[in-house]
């Protein structure tokens, strides 16, 4: 079953940027916390409602719940069509983005009454908005970079929302009898972190593809059908959030499956070196198989891995497919042993409700003890500095440690450790001393404020603390939102490795940070990483399988990964920089 919660949050954020716009503050954050906490629910929202529960999610309250109730009665929400009739069209995904927002959209809509984006991108270009009062250059410029931003996000998809897409389509093709195997391809097989088209290929018999092609054709989700054949259909489909996106469908033979999906998964670029490959040996590797280029006989094509092994090759697996190396490291042996999702012990960036999550301590640990095999968890509630996500002063960190510390003695050994996520202020220095951070189990420090300034010198001090052990979500970018702020990337890896302190690879969606290149940057600099979800409500742990992705894509192995290490190794890494810089001991 498809799981609505995505398309039903992405209404509330547009309720939510509506009621920004007309000035309804109040209304609009609370419809945008509830897109968040539905957006990451564990399960989709009707299960909730088949159990009974809608109301018993933390701030979902009854109006915002009957709203649900309508959505999943209806597929509609009778009060945001009617918001919408109140706003330019082109404006609701606009007023929330950063860089415009809800004020500047509604002075420039009133006072020069323009009502489309592309009206917006003109008067822009012309200096009409710079001359309106409280305008001027600067932000104009950052209002058309934030419009760029906005293009490429609507362009491309975030790789677990395409996945999700991807799977709910590969889910009813698979009813079909006649649907042999089944596989998304492409760049999502890779797991890149953004995505374009939607690839899927089928094995079947000849006779069975028009009837697989009909029914893909004829998908509720389907707006318009680009190509139909019998070997390939192209189509729009229409999410119920009113996103459009193309998925092609390509039918094979079961001899040629192997073949079709090395060719189809990509890279482009790895696959001319793999093509080369194969001439240098005097065959041809096409999507059908590969062929003797003199007799044309095809000596494999079944699987992925029959076809690597006819050209000299073990099987290299999708994240590595890039041409970066793996076709060289390959051929002499030397690919890498990826880490797994299998090899997690545990999730060191954890938000309770203690700051800014959705779920209280106790809620986090049993569900995590029950749905996941981690040895622990790392609460890190954020530090003062963050005032909008309730961040804690020191008074209110020492209670979390001691209701911690609690529910470790009912628990009946320590599986929540104590952490921050503690804010690098813009001189470099902590927001906790050194005295409150000595009392932690492990701390992530971030960066959360002056995105425009280069953030590197904040960032190279930070790391000369004995307590810092993990640099979180590093560029601080938000994929198709925000770009990174300014920081040099090489100056850190370098300072990580002479402070023993790891980056971390954050698996939220949006932030995807460090990216494939820099991680496998600090993995050939001997650097220490660490996957972590930043769940800030139940769903987000999930995440961390999407983390393990994007570790692989860097070729990150499980001895690269500090979070795959038992508490008592990790405490050893703790440990090492506090003696390595005067700090003190951590003994629990």
């Amino acid at each position: 079953m498809y799981n609505i919660n995505k398309d039903l949050a992405d209404i509330f954020y547009k309720m939510a940027a509506i009621y920004d716009f007309k000035g309804e503050t109040f209304r609009a954050r609370a419809y945008e916390r509830a897109a968040h906490i539905i957006e990451d629910l564990p399960e989709d929202i009707r299960h909730y409602i088949e159990e009974g529960k809608l109301q018993n999610i933390k701030g979902i309250g009854s109006g915002i719940a009957s709203k649900i109730e309508e959505y999943v009665k209806t597929g509609k929400i009778s009060k945001y069509e009617e918001l919408k009739k109140e706003i330019p069209e082109d404006f609701i995904e606009l007023i929330d983005f950063p860089g415009i927002g809800a004020k500047s959209l509604k002075r420039i809509s009133e006072e020069l009454g323009i009502t489309t984006k592309d009206e917006l991108i003109e008067a822009l270009k012309d200096g009409r908005v710079a001359k309106l009062k409280g305008f001027g250059e600067k932000k104009v410029e950052n209002m058309l970079k934030a419009l760029k931003m906005y293009e490429i996000a609507n362009k491309r998809m975030l790789l677990w929302h395409a996945l999700e897409l991807a799977n709910h389509i590969v889910d009813q093709l698979k009813q079909l009898k006649e649907v042999n195997k089944i596989e998304v391809a492409g760049s999502i097989r890779r797991r890149k972190a953004t995505i374009g088209d939607i690839d899927i290929l089928v094995s079947a018999k000849d006779e069975d593809r028009n009837k697989i092609m009909d029914y893909f054709a004829n998908l509720p989700e389907v707006k318009e059908v680009l190509v139909k054949g019998d070997k390939k259909t192209s189509v729009i489909i229409k999410t119920n959030s009113g996103r459009e996106r193309q998925v092609d469908l390509r039918i094979f033979r079961d001899d040629e499956w192997g073949a079709a999906l090395q060719y189809f998964t990509g890279s482009k670029q790895h696959n001319v070196k793999v093509r080369n490959l194969a001439k240098e040996k005097g065959l041809k590797l096409n999507e059908y198989g590969v062929f003797k280029v003199d007799t044309n006989e095809k000596i494999a094509g079944k699987t992925e891995e029959e076809v690597y092994n006819a050209i000299g090759l073990p099987y290299i697996v999708p994240e590595l497919r890039e041409d970066r190396g793996e076709v060289e490291a390959a051929l002499e042996g030397k690919l890498p042993k990826l880490v797994e999702l299998s090899d997690i012990k545990g999730d060191m960036h954890v938000h309770s409700n203690w700051s800014d999550g959705f779920n209280s301590l106790d809620e986090i640990a049993n569900f995590v003890k029950n749905k996941y095999n981690y040895e622990y968890i790392v609460i890190t509630d954020h530090s003062k500095s963050q005032r909008v996500a309730h961040g804690l002063d020191e008074e209110r960190l020492i209670k979390e440690i001691e209701e911690i510390r609690k529910l470790n003695q009912m628990l009946g050994f320590d599986f929540i450790k104590i952490g921050s996520e503690v804010d690098i202020l813009l001189d470099g220095s902590l927001d906790f001393s050194d005295d409150v951070l000595s009392k932690l189990d492990f701390v992530v420090a971030s960066v959360h404020s002056h995105f425009n300034r280069d953030n590197t010198d904040r960032i190279l001090k930070a790391m000369e603390n004995p307590y810092v052990n993990v640099i979180g979500h590093p560029t601080g970018r938000l994929i198709g939102i925000r770009e990174g702020y300014p920081v040099d990337l090489e100056a850190v890896i370098k300072k990580a490795k002479e402070t023993g302190t790891a980056l971390e690879i954050n698996a939220q969606p949006l932030r995807m940070d460090l990216d494939d290149i820099w991680i496998r940057r600090a993995v050939d600099e001997g650097v220490m990483l660490t996957i972590s979800t930043d769940s800030h409500n139940l769903g987000s742990f999930e995440y961390m399988k999407q983390g393990v992705w994007l570790a692989r894509r860097g070729w990150a192995t499980k001895e690269n990964i500090l979070n795959t290490r038992s508490w008592e190794d990790v405490k050893k890494f703790v440990n090492e920089k506090r003696k390595k810089l005067g700090g003190v001991l951590v003994n629990s």
